[in-house]
């Protein structure tokens, strides 16, 4: 029975084990990214009526209105989020969750699940770290 970690494969070699790629690293690499997790969570709390990109801005005070703009269309690219525009002056353009976008929300939870309950002590290991090394650094000039 072969091995696997994660639902990702692992090839036993004579160097030892090595993981087989589960997913395309552009996929694993965007569906991390800070933004996407914002925009994705911010979306999903109004499941049922799309929300005006605006509104989404307003939602994520650090994320500039480029960020926003290549977040959206990269999470549409991916068949996350749906767009809507409207032809009006000026041109309204809302954004939904697709059923895949949504498929998201359960896995996304756990994930800030565990960050929210351990930012705190990664923070604290962070700074342990840097003043070892920082001591490392003085004792050896």
């Amino acid at each position: 029975m072969a091995r696997e970690i994660n639902g990702r494969p692992i090839i036993e070699t004579p160097d030892g084990p090595k993981l087989t790629p589960c997913a395309p690293g552009s996929v694993l690499e965007r569906l991390g990214d800070k933004w996407t997790i914002l925009v994705i969570s911010l979306l999903s709390l109004s499941p049922d009526i799309p929300m005006r990109f605006s509104a989404i801005r307003r939602g994520i005070p650090d994320i500039s209105q480029r960020m926003l703009t290549l977040t959206l269309r990269n999470l549409e690219r991916d068949g996350l989020v749906n767009r809507y525009y409207y032809p009006e002056l000026p041109p309204r353009v809302e954004y939904q969750l697709t059923e895949r976008g949504h498929s998201m929300l359960k896995p996304l939870a756990g994930f800030t699940d565990w960050i929210r309950d351990t930012w705190q002590d990664i923070e604290t290991s962070r700074k342990a770290f840097d003043e070892a090394a920082e001591k490392k650094t003085t004792l050896s000039r």
